[in-house]
């Protein structure tokens, strides 16, 4: 008799990249905030080959976080390919994406949990375009770019308007909508949020947004005047010929999983 194992009310899936100065503080935040609602749930943080000791550091917190799973592969692939790496693991009914850096408190989350779980919609997005949800912003370039970025989006690439954040890193789906959408994007990048909302559509999967209490992180893996903006760029072209049938042809590195202690073979369930 094959043992199924129950689902969990949540997954947390925080993708980190040379976050060895901020992962601690995110896991601890993450677990306060299920310990306060009493959610059946897990944190999975996803290192994506970092060179710095993020995986390490995660990992000396799982004896007193036992809802940590900590997930490492090399070399580094992109946010959108941790995510679906970690999404592809995930055991909770709803799954979360949360960007690591505390941008938003992780209470806000209940405002998605009840618009998936009361039928809303299927995929709950955060967003800082709502008033009031800006608490610390961006830099005045940044914001330039970012509006920029809004009407690019909107008038080239196809995101209708009523979707107005599409890059805040704090989302929630319904688990078999995330695993069907992260299973199939090629973006490994940072526009890979634009090709799920994309595919979401396609789908006739409802999207809607709520309103987030958002900072601006400083230390952000962004920065468009070092070759950021150039990336976006060629990123979006790719998903506009991708999802137009005309998807180029990308050679990619093979991942090589390892564990998040040196010296360990991985034994996360489903590693490759």
């Amino acid at each position: 008799m094959i043992e199924v194992e129950p689902a969990l009310d949540l997954s947390i899936v925080i993708p980190a990249y040379k976050e060895g100065k901020k992962i601690e503080r995110d896991i601890l935040a993450a677990q306060a905030f299920l310990i306060k609602y009493a959610l059946n749930a897990e944190i999975i943080v996803v290192d994506d080959g970092s060179p710095d000791d993020t995986a390490l550091r995660a990992y000396r917190l799982s004896p007193e976080v036992p809802q940590l799973r900590v997930l490492s592969y090399s070399p580094n692939r992109g946010k959108g390919h941790a995510l679906g790496f970690g999404i592809s693991r995930a055991r909770g009914r709803t799954i979360m994406f949360a960007d690591a850096g505390l941008c938003v408190p992780f209470e806000i989350a209940i405002l998605g949990i009840v618009m998936l779980e009361s039928g809303m919609c299927d995929i709950a997005h955060g967003s800082r375009r709502m008033r009031g949800s800006i608490l610390v912003p961006q830099p005045w370039l940044r914001r330039v770019g970012s509006r920029g970025f809004s009407v690019l989006i909107h008038t080239l690439i196809g995101v209708p308007w009523y979707i107005s954040d599409t890059q805040c890193g704090f989302k929630l789906y319904k688990r078999e909508v995330a695993r069907a959408l992260y299973s199939a994007i090629f973006t490994d990048g940072m526009m890979f949020d634009i090709e799920v909302v994309l595919r979401a559509l396609k789908a006739h999967f409802k999207i809607l947004e709520f309103p987030v209490l958002w900072s601006n992180d400083p230390d952000s893996r962004y920065d468009p005047l070092r070759g950021g903006a150039i990336a976006t760029l060629r990123e979006l072209w790719g998903i506009r010929l991708g999802l137009s049938g005309m998807r180029p042809i990308v050679r990619r590195a093979d991942v090589v999983e390892r564990s998040a202690r040196p010296g360990v073979a991985a034994t996360e369930p489903g590693a490759t």
